[in-house]
């Protein structure tokens, strides 16, 4: 969910109940911004000189925490790819007030009125963040991406770097991109399809009102994200290839969705009106998901649902670690603003290029813990958001029939999917069995509790 229109205030009042039952942190404590004012001010140093090179940012319209610049040149057949990062590791000292708050909080949380950031504003919103507006420290990976789209480190450094420009996913032309901005993602794009790889990017939810009703609709990505996102992952599959190499790292892992799930998803289809024949797979289904439909958008968002959630592993003597849904050994290093583990990926990526030790290789193995409750408690915070949103939507419509399907059944009862809108709920089983369609009734809808409950429509 990214946009509310709320006039009557029952999202606002739900979302402050979230915030208040997952206790999510408010201001930071008053060390941690006196400190932070602090670093805001050092100077940039030990940074070679990367101001001449055209870098250019790429994100949403609003976000001013900006992690990612970039820049392409051409070498032969190939293409490098110039991957600034935000340098946090020069701001932010282990052990410090910030580095302690930042183990606290682990990530930052977004909810729809606004986020809980892993480091002040006056840092991620300011000093650190890559605007237009100066010269600022970054970590710059030097990816080769050739002709197949196979993405290889030659590179990393401090530098100093001067963004040309804020592009926006919104409102970019493809003239304002760098030159070899389109190939280079396609190549990355033809590497993924190489490898099987099926990443889902289901669109958001957003909530909207019109003429005082709500309505829960699906924005997909735009060109411009999915392009960008590319630039990612190429400079996430090149670091994690060169920590591998060099024994040490921390790497994002993901496994398939289980039988069972699949099985689910077949229901799922079958209510959307979606045409799965048995011999296909679930990845060859997702290949031709188009999330401008409506139906296809909405098993896009199930199929995110099924899979597994993704984990964290520090390097393992003879083991390689592996993200199903990408395909490839992975890692997260190009958020270092939002994401705690980032920080310590970046610094190792950086020692590792250079020759030099990584200076706490032991930090990966304290690490997972925190990263996974923090995904915990940001899943937990987007299902909350989500039942809220689904609430809120269908208060005022008690007594309506929707059409449904039964997707599967449990202890608890089944779990039926509305086909409009696309709601998941969960109803008396009374001998239902996945797959079954059927026509149920909106009992009620309580925004407060963030709870819907249907039954069967005589």
């Amino acid at each position: 969910m990214r946009t509310i229109v709320d006039r009557d205030c029952l999202l606002g009042h739900g979302l402050a109940l979230i915030r208040q039952q997952f206790q999510l942190p408010g201001d930071f404590p008053a060390d941690v911004l006196t400190e932070a004012k602090a670093v805001a001010r050092r100077p940039i140093g030990e940074h070679a000189d990367a101001t001449q090179v055209d870098f250019v940012t790429l994100d949403p319209a609003q976000s001013r925490d900006l992690d990612q610049a970039f820049a392409i040149e051409p070498a032969g057949s190939d293409l490098l790819l110039h991957y600034a990062i935000a340098d946090v590791g020069w701001f932010v000292a282990p052990g410090s007030a910030l580095d302690r708050e930042a183990w606290v909080r682990g990530t930052s949380y977004y909810l729809p009125d606004g986020k809980v950031p892993l480091y002040p504003p006056i840092l991620c919103e300011g000093a650190v963040s890559l605007l237009p507006d100066g010269e600022r420290a970054a970590v710059v990976f030097t990816v080769r991406v050739d002709p197949a789209g196979e993405a290889k480190l030659d590179g990393v450094k401090r530098a100093r770097i001067r963004s040309r420009a804020k592009l926006a996913y919104e409102t970019v032309r493809e003239d304002e991109l760098p030159a070899g901005f389109a190939e280079l993602t396609d190549r990355v794009e033809a590497a993924e399809l190489a490898r099987g790889a099926a990443r889902v990017e289901p669109p958001e939810q957003e909530v909207v009102q019109d003429n005082g009703h709500f309505q829960l609709q699906l924005r997909p990505q735009s060109w411009a994200e999915r392009k960008n996102a590319a630039l990612s992952l190429a400079t996430n599959l090149a670091v994690a290839d060169a920590l591998l190499q060099a024994k040490t790292g921390l790497f994002r892992t993901m496994g398939k969705p289980q039988d069972w799930a699949v099985k689910r998803l077949r229901h799922t289809a079958r209510a959307l009106g979606l045409d799965w024949p048995k011999p296909e797979s679930l990845e060859q289904l997702e290949r031709r998901l188009d999330p401008e439909r409506p139906a296809d958008a909405a098993i896009m968002l199930a199929i995110r649902r099924a899979s597994p959630a993704a984990g964290y592993e520090p390097y393992r003597e003879g083991a390689k670690p592996w993200h199903a849904a990408v395909a490839a050994t992975y890692a997260h290093a190009t958020a270092p603003l939002r994401r705690l583990a980032d920080r310590y990926v970046v610094e190792a990526a950086l020692a590792v290029a250079n020759g030099q030790p990584v200076a706490d290789p032991g930090v990966f193995e304290r690490l997972p813990d925190v990263m996974q409750k923090a995904d915990a408690l940001s899943g937990q915070i987007a299902h909350a958001v989500i039942d809220l949103a689904e609430a809120v939507v269908l208060t005022g419509r008690e007594g309506s029939t929707f059409d449904a399907v039964v997707t599967d059944v449990d202890e608890r009862g089944a779990r039926i999917q509305s086909c409009s809108p696309a709601i998941v709920a969960r109803i008396k089983t009374d001998g239902l069995k996945p797959g079954d369609a059927l026509r149920v009734r909106l009992d009620s809808a309580d925004a407060e509790r963030r709870t819907v409950q249907f039954s069967i429509a005589s």
